[in-house]
């Protein structure tokens, strides 16, 4: 799974967002995923081309960390811990799910 390159689009009202309001609204999703890992990753990457590792890659990218150190601020735990806790395999229609919907993005 690879996650979309950062889009910017010409006078969008996001850009001009507070950070700080930014900021709040990303904590918020990210304590909603940690709490719903009954959302499998690959489900969110079949219906919005994006997971919880793409998040982390994000962050890891936009603070000049490693991915996985990104990757643990997400999930709230080592990448590790986490798919050995919630981490199902994926079926095969998941995964054409999670293709087409890739295929989507930017």
């Amino acid at each position: 799974m690879s996650c979309s390159d950062d889009q910017t689009i010409p006078n969008d009202a996001l850009d001009s967002l507070d950070d700080a309001v930014a900021a709040a609204a990303f904590r918020r999703l990210v304590r909603l995923l940690r709490h719903r890992s009954d959302a499998a990753n690959i489900d969110l990457m079949g219906l919005a081309g994006f997971c919880r590792n793409c998040l982390g890659d994000w962050i890891a990218e936009a603070g000049a960390m490693d991915k996985e150190t990104g990757r643990a601020i997400v999930h709230g735990m080592p990448t590790g811990e986490w798919k050995a806790r919630f981490h199902v395999a994926a079926t095969p229609e998941q995964l054409a799910r999670m293709e087409e919907s890739m295929a989507k993005n930017p």
